[in-house]
């Protein structure tokens, strides 16, 4: 057993398990926030998906030892019913869900990719962002959809912002 420490949704964390635990067992079993789910287990889904200091991860392939001292943002960290992301809020809008199963993966690497443009992205664009992502019911229509009402919203507020 190890206590791993690190922040997890900007709050200072610790976890006492053994280092060869997955990431995504400590978030679901030890801290209880239960939107990553484990599809595959072998990273080719992304349900499992969280930020690891800003990046996209597969957490089912993330070892606990690997997060001592990192900065963990899961779909929860995103926003929660009290205080959506506009991500969050589009895919409400758009009905982008279905099972919902692949959704808190996909919208952590949505609200990556925002993160990371300043545009409304193209069809292409965006199935390339999702590209660690699978969804096994919507087709991504709706999906790709939401992503770009999100990135319209940004933008507009940007604008008004100045």
């Amino acid at each position: 057993m190890k206590t791993i420490t690190f922040t997890i949704n900007g709050s200072p964390t610790s976890v006492t398990c053994p280092p060869a635990k997955t990431l995504l067992a400590v978030i679901r079993e030890d801290l209880f926030l239960t939107a990553s789910k484990e599809c595959c287990g072998k990273g080719e889904c992304g349900s499992c998906s969280v930020l690891l200091n800003g990046e996209v991860v597969c957490s089912c392939l993330i070892l606990a030892a690997q997060v001592e001292n990192q900065h963990i943002t899961t779909c929860e960290g995103i926003g929660l019913t009290a205080n959506m992301d506009i991500i969050q809020k589009s895919f409400v809008e758009e009905g982008a869900t279905q099972c919902g199963y692949c959704t808190p993966g996909i919208i952590v690497a949505a609200r990556a990719y925002l993160n990371e443009i300043n545009e409304v992205p193209s069809i292409d664009e965006i199935k390339t962002a999702l590209g660690g992502n699978l969804c096994r019911c919507t087709g991504y229509t709706k999906i790709i959809k939401a992503i770009q009402t999100a990135a319209e919203k940004e933008l507009n507020r940007d604008i008004t912002e100045q």
